[in-house]
């Protein structure tokens, strides 16, 4: 309001004194009829400034000017002269005062001063323009509902290495004693919605010190330096209330790579991270404040940020096995209703890679359900649609489809879960539907038995086979295969080209990478440019990724070939009751003929067969085996595998 004041006013005082113009033939008709004071002829502007006796009709001035062109200079003159009063003639423009020069050239720069003091004042909070460089962070209070070690299920590992954090927060001189310095940053990273920033909360409510929370957005903005000064006083506030813990999440948008990616550098975003940096490394070894960062996107955090004496201890979050899924849906099953018959084991096998907060949106989805239906409690039901939401999406029931696209989509899913019945290395098939759900027309759902660390050869194979089985079905039954199958040909595509490409699980070109990490030159690392490999190499990639996949087609063939009385028995089971659940697809599929074991894969055609075989398995599970016991050999073994 102050602002568009000062900006009436000052357009008031640069208008003062500007009589109104009128036009040239008004004028001349003033000169002859109206009662003139006072006429002044401008020779410089070829103007013309007339004082009237009374108002004039259009404008209601007194004062009034006008132009005239060099053709009317006689018209203008003669007027004057039958006007009979005198005139005055000035040869130039009048010249305004000094003063009125000077707050004409001054106005506008008041004007952006002032209107940059208001949007500063206002973004700095409370009115003050000082209030911009301070931190923003939130500090967790008393009346905060407190989070322990308990709440937290799913991450016992990530769980151990914070409590060592706790421990020192509340008696750091037992680890001084004998010598011991504590992390002073651990990073926690892994995939969204595994619990990373309910990990930080249940180290501050354990440990009940100051918890300053802090998202990394909060400290860049489009002025440089204002997100250094919010990082400095984050810190001086913290070591004045030392012990406490500053938890910043998404560090991702502050700490990326400096001066790499297409587009250069970005001064405020660097510029805060070198005084982070600084700050970190600048503690005082006495000082009690631990920085607790979180992020899914470690792989593009700067180097100096990850080094041993800034955040030299790295957590990583992965999504729950199965016994951590179990625990996570008992922690947010306290105070629902569930059915006696719910076993929430079995809900966690159907829910293969979902994480913590995946499963919390199962059971609320679950108890939104049941409500929506009047019900007291939450049974298997409820527990299975709620699954199928989150997976899926909510079931289309206005979408309706014809008879024929209803047979297709029922042999379809049918060829699907007879492939992956009659492969050797699939997991189960549960559920076969064909109602439509989120944007697909029916779904095949496969669960392994157990969580999966690394994935073989013939198991990726068995994937691509399946994916191709609902095309191969609409080959072998319509011989007019339709764009229901567009999803599933791309999956095994990719598949098959990270078998070649990254896996080494190609014969003829090795065990070699090719090609850089799939990171986007625009997030702080290399990549975008040209491949690092030929030519040559790139048309023999193409033509084993096509070979990997021919191979599957004909297998996914020769599955649906041999069972095909399975087959339409399974799809007419699908058009009758549109949904089919383990028992029931276990009782069709107790006469599939399984395909025959692959041959034996070898990286090259030259190299004998060995027919060793491999050792027994011990009795004593692995994860029995002291952690002492396993050999340097076993603790550098294979990295998980990345299959989707």
């Amino acid at each position: 309001m102050v602002a568009v004041l000062i900006t009436l006013i000052g357009l008031n005082m640069l208008t003062a004194g500007n009589n109104p113009r009128i036009s040239t033939e008004q004028g001349l008709s003033l000169l002859a009829d109206a009662e003139l004071k006072k006429v002044e002829i401008v020779d410089g502007e070829q103007k013309v400034n007339l004082e009237l006796t009374r108002p004039e009709e259009k404008t209601g001035a007194t004062s009034v000017h006008f132009f005239y062109v060099d053709g009317r200079q006689p018209d203008v003159i003669a007027a004057v002269n039958s006007a009979n009063i005198d005139e005055e003639f000035t040869d130039s423009v009048a010249r305004p005062s000094a003063l009125w020069t000077i707050l004409q050239l001054l106005f506008p720069l008041l004007m952006l001063g002032l209107l940059f003091w208001f949007f500063m004042n206002a973004a700095g909070g409370g009115g003050r323009m000082a209030q911009f460089g301070k931190s923003r962070a939130r500090l967790a209070s008393k009346e905060t509902p407190q989070v322990r070690f308990t709440d937290v299920a799913g991450a016992e590992e990530a769980v151990e290495e914070l409590e060592e954090i706790k421990d020192f927060l509340q008696d750091a001189a037992r680890f001084q004693a004998v010598g011991a310095r504590v992390p002073k940053g651990v990073l926690l990273y892994g995939p969204p919605g595994t619990g990373k920033t309910l990990l930080a909360r249940a180290v501050a409510g354990e440990a009940g010190v100051p918890f300053y929370s802090i998202s990394g957005s909060d400290f860049v903005e489009m002025f440089v330096g204002v997100g250094a000064s919010r990082v400095r006083d984050l810190f001086k506030e913290a070591k004045a209330n030392a012990p406490a813990i500053i938890f910043v999440d998404e560090i991702d948008a502050v700490g990326q790579r400096r001066g790499h990616g297409m587009g250069g550098g970005h001064d405020e975003r660097e510029q805060t991270l070198n005084q982070l940096l600084v700050e970190m490394d600048g503690f005082d070894p006495k000082v009690n404040v631990i920085v607790i960062a979180a992020t899914n996107r470690a792989d593009t955090l700067d180097p100096a940020l990850l080094r041993p004496g800034r955040f030299d201890r790295q957590i990583g979050v992965d999504a729950p096995s199965l016994k951590g899924r179990k625990a996570i849906l008992e922690v947010h099953a306290k105070g629902k209703p569930l059915a006696p018959s719910v076993d929430l084991e079995a809900v966690a096998r159907k829910t293969p890679g979902y994480t913590g907060a995946d499963l919390a949106n199962v059971l609320n989805e679950a108890a939104l359900l049941t409500a929506r239906s009047n019900a007291q409690l939450i049974d298997n039901r409820a527990l299975d649609e709620a699954i199928d939401r989150v997976m899926a999406g909510p079931q289309r029931r206005t979408r309706i489809m014809k008879d024929h696209e209803r047979l297709v989509t029922a042999y379809h899913e049918g060829g699907h879960a007879l492939v992956a019945a009659g492969l050797n290395h699939t997991d189960p098939v549960t559920k076969i539907t064909i109602l439509p759900r989120g944007r697909a027309l029916g779904y095949t759902l496969v669960v392994p038995l157990d969580d999966k660390v690394s994935v073989s050869r013939n198991e990726l194979l068995d994937q691509i086979a399946y994916a191709l089985g609902g095309r191969v079905a609409e080959e072998l039954v319509f011989h007019d295969p339709t764009t229901g199958a567009g999803n599933d040909i791309d999956k095994a595509t990719a598949t098959a080209r990270r078998m070649v490409t990254d896996y080494g699980m190609s014969a003829t070109l090795g065990p070699i990478k090719f090609g850089d990490a799939d990171v986007s030159p625009f997030m702080g690392a290399a990549g975008g440019g040209a491949p690092k490999y030929s030519g040559q190499v790139a048309q023999r990639i193409d033509e084993e990724v096509r070979e990997i996949i021919e191979q599957a087609h004909n297998e996914a063939y020769e599955v649906l070939t041999k069972n095909r009385h399975i087959l339409d028995r399974l799809a007419a089971e699908l058009l009758e009751k549109e949904t089919l659940d383990h028992n029931q697809i276990a009782e069709i599929f107790k006469d599939v003929e399984k395909l025959a074991p692959r041959p034996t894969w070898l990286s090259s055609a030259d190299r004998p067969v060995s027919t060793q075989p491999p050792i027994a398995i011990p009795t004593a599970a692995i994860t029995d085996v002291p952690v002492a016991e396993i050999s340097e050999a076993q603790a550098d073994g294979d990295e998980e595998s990345e299959t989707e």
